[in-house]
């Protein structure tokens, strides 16, 4: 298996973003849909998502929403967590953190989309085509 390690591309303002969020999936659960409706306005804010992101969009909400759902098992047993679904719930953990990152979700991605400047689209004449 091969890892790409180094540097990430600088994420870029997309040229077809959305400009209205899609209602959340009908098969989400509350939390999922709760995730959806707090990251889709920042987004779109961003110009960063497009249709074609949605899927990947979903997938964060989903994660997100078993970590919750995860969390409300373990209070509801009161004891020490299930071997089981805590490593169901890192796992969860994980995948949201990296799919944040690939949409800018996060501190350090979203600094990268925040560092561009709306006058990107123009001509520079040092480029090189």
């Amino acid at each position: 298996m091969t890892h790409l390690r180094g540097v990430k591309p600088a994420l870029t303002r997309d040229r077809d973003p959305l400009t209205k969020a899609p209602p959340a999936p009908k098969y989400f659960t509350t939390y999922a849909k709760s995730e959806w409706k707090r990251v889709m306005p920042r987004l779109i804010e961003d110009r960063i998502i497009t249709k074609a992101d949605l899927g990947g969009i979903e997938d964060f909400c989903v994660a997100r929403g078993h970590i919750r759902e995860i969390e409300d098992l373990f209070r509801a047993t009161g004891g020490p967590p299930d071997k089981v679904l805590f490593g169901m719930q890192n796992r969860a953990m994980q995948t949201a953190r990296q799919l944040a990152a690939e949409y800018g979700l996060s501190p350090t991605s979203r600094a990268r989309v925040q560092g561009q400047t709306e006058d990107e689209d123009d001509d520079n004449p040092l480029e090189v085509a």
